[in-house]
């Protein structure tokens, strides 16, 4: 297992590796460069001082040198200066990456909670009234924009209805946990819900599908209770297909919570990397679009040890 870990670990820095060098390049290849936002907020900027500030930032050399300047200077920690906000790179990220990782973290518990309880709900009585409202359910939360359901929920429960904020992280003077927590709940509302849809379709088809199985059959015929033979006989062997949906679906969460950032006026990873692209802030884009890759690569990896776990036939030697 250790060697395992080691071996995912080491395939997930070079990918690491391969992916800065593309998004660098890609980056460099956008039309503008930091220098000529500056010249163009600054008329009186000479085009001798603009040479000079290239020199000075390293701008005039060739794309692949700075990539390796920058490469090595990752290498010691050092993730460069971050033009928009003035600031070290790390001081402007770290901040921004919490706040995701909150809405993240939350919107995929709920979400997972929700998933599992219908799914597992909808294949006990598979066809049934339940199930078929409960796939409607699915349906209508697969289908719904993300953008839209942010804009439904800030019209019935900020606009109409006044109970809740209608964006931002905390109301001036306040910032207590309880305050906090209000504005946390439409947008983890919204991402939950965007997830769950896709979450009780795979549980409700794997749970069907364990639930006609031997092993099942057998342990009913046991005698043992319908609550056991569900939770402890057939939903680990039917944890495996959505365990494969749910690392994909967090790896995803950047680019839903881009949207929801967006629609809440949350100040997080998804936002500073629009504002960063938008501002020419190569360096601070780079490291925030290098956490989302961080992200997917470790939440495969969770699944790949939960493989393990799950069903002690696969081996991960």
């Amino acid at each position: 297992m250790a060697r395992f870990i080691l071996r995912r670990l080491l395939q997930a820095l070079l990918v690491l590796v391969v992916m800065s060098f593309v998004i660098y390049n890609l980056i460099g290849l956008m039309p503008g460069d930091p220098i000529d936002a500056m010249a163009a907020g600054n008329p009186d900027m000479t085009p001798e001082a603009v040479a000079h500030l290239r020199q000075i930032y390293g701008l005039d050399q060739p794309l692949l040198l700075r990539y390796g300047h920058w490469l090595s200077g990752a290498a010691q920690g050092d993730f460069g200066f971050s033009r928009v906000h003035a600031r070290p790179v790390l001081q402007v990220l770290m901040p921004a990456l919490l706040r995701t990782c909150e809405l993240m973290l939350l919107g995929f518990v709920v979400a997972v909670a929700l998933g599992f309880g219908l799914g597992i709900l909808a294949a006990l009585r598979p066809g049934g009234l339940v199930d078929g409202l409960i796939g409607l359910f699915a349906f209508a939360g697969i289908s719904v924009p993300v953008f839209w359901l942010a804009l439904m929920l800030i019209l019935l429960f900020a606009v109409e209805l006044h109970w809740l904020p209608a964006g931002g992280v905390a109301d001036l003077g306040d910032g207590g946990f309880a305050d906090r927590a209000r504005h946390l709940v439409m947008p983890v509302a919204t991402l939950a819900l965007a997830g769950t849809g896709i979450f009780i379709r795979y549980v409700r088809a794997a749970m069907i599908e364990t639930m006609r199985m031997d092993h099942v059959r057998t342990a009913r015929a046991k005698g043992a209770r319908e609550g056991r033979v569900v939770l402890a006989h057939a939903l680990r062997l039917a944890l495996l297909p959505p365990v494969t949906v749910m690392a994909l679906h967090f790896g995803a969460l950047f680019g839903g919570a881009l949207v929801v950032e967006t629609m809440y006026a949350r100040p997080g990873m998804g936002k500073m990397i629009y504002d960063a692209i938008l501002g020419n802030d190569y360096n601070l884009a780079l490291c925030g679009l290098l956490f989302a890759t961080l992200v997917t690569l470790l939440s495969n990896l969770m699944a790949d040890l939960a493989y393990g776990w799950l069903d002690p036939r696969i081996t991960t030697q």
